[in-house]
């Protein structure tokens, strides 16, 4: 009777065993994580890399991408955990981590942004962007003059306008040159949107680091809001603007109103 028992068990339970395991496929998993990432569908993304991570804590892979998609729905915390444990676990790619950069500029841990953008020069010493961010990160501690003066050198980045934002952040140029250079060889439309995003975008950091804030909402929104579809961008940095307006809009929302003045 006991043995009969016993068989009885494992009919029931093996199967529930086997079903529990293949869900748990890291792999499959992964790929599944994967799709939702293709699909924009970040929320699902995140939930499926959880328990990629449970099944396989020392999945690399599965805490960079997860520190992406997190970095997507505004937890810019969250995500710098996950950049740092996905470096924690493959040490010889901390130079190349120019989003866990980002992530920490939004985080307002500028010293340790500052450091990555510094490490990544020594990657790849010719990304105006790079430079930008590394100013941007050193601005909130050591002032806009002094970030100004420190900024990394670049040489030659061919994408147009880069060189030009090079130049207006270094004080050389106005933001009118840089939106002028965007035309200045009649592109096609195409390339022409892509030029203007990342126009917009920097002239937003730059003008929210010089605290001109109505001109930096501009364009920060103008880059968020008319670009998501552009052809010639990199789509997480149409992220990192879409990031940026939705935390400006959040902070004009949640601000205290004036009360109008007394005659």
């Amino acid at each position: 009777m006991r043995i009969g028992i016993l068989l009885f068990t494992l009919v029931l339970v093996l199967p529930v065993a086997i079903s529990l395991a293949a869900d748990d496929d890291s792999d499959a998993l992964f790929a599944k994580a994967s799709r939702h990432l293709n699909d924009e569908e970040f929320e699902e993304a995140v939930a499926a890399l959880n328990r990629v991570i449970a099944a396989d804590g020392d999945r690399a892979a599965a805490y960079y991408h997860r520190g992406r998609a997190l970095f997507r729905l505004n937890e810019v915390a969250k995500s710098v955990k996950d950049f740092d444990h996905y470096v924690k676990l493959r040490p010889q790619i901390e130079s190349r981590q120019w989003e866990r950069g980002i992530a920490m500029y939004y985080a307002k841990l500028y010293k340790r942004g500052a450091a990555q953008f510094a490490l990544y020069q020594t990657y790849h010493d010719n990304d105006v962007e790079n430079s930008v961010w590394r100013f941007l990160c050193m601005t909130p501690t050591d002032g806009f003059a002094k970030a100004r003066q420190a900024m990394l050198p670049i040489k030659n980045d061919r994408r147009v306008p880069m060189m030009q934002i090079y130049e207006m952040f270094r004080g050389e140029l106005t933001p009118d040159e840089v939106l002028a250079e965007c035309r200045k060889d009649k592109p096609s439309a195409e390339v022409l949107d892509g030029r203007l995003f990342y126009a917009r975008l920097y002239l937003g950091l730059y003008y929210e680091a010089a605290g001109k804030k109505e001109l930096a909402k501009k364009y920060i929104y103008l880059a968020a809001d008319e670009h998501k579809d552009s052809k010639r961008i990199n789509n997480y940095m149409w992220a990192v603007a879409d990031v940026h307006a939705k935390r400006l809009r959040a902070a004009a929302k949640s601000a205290p109103r004036e009360k109008p003045q007394k005659r």
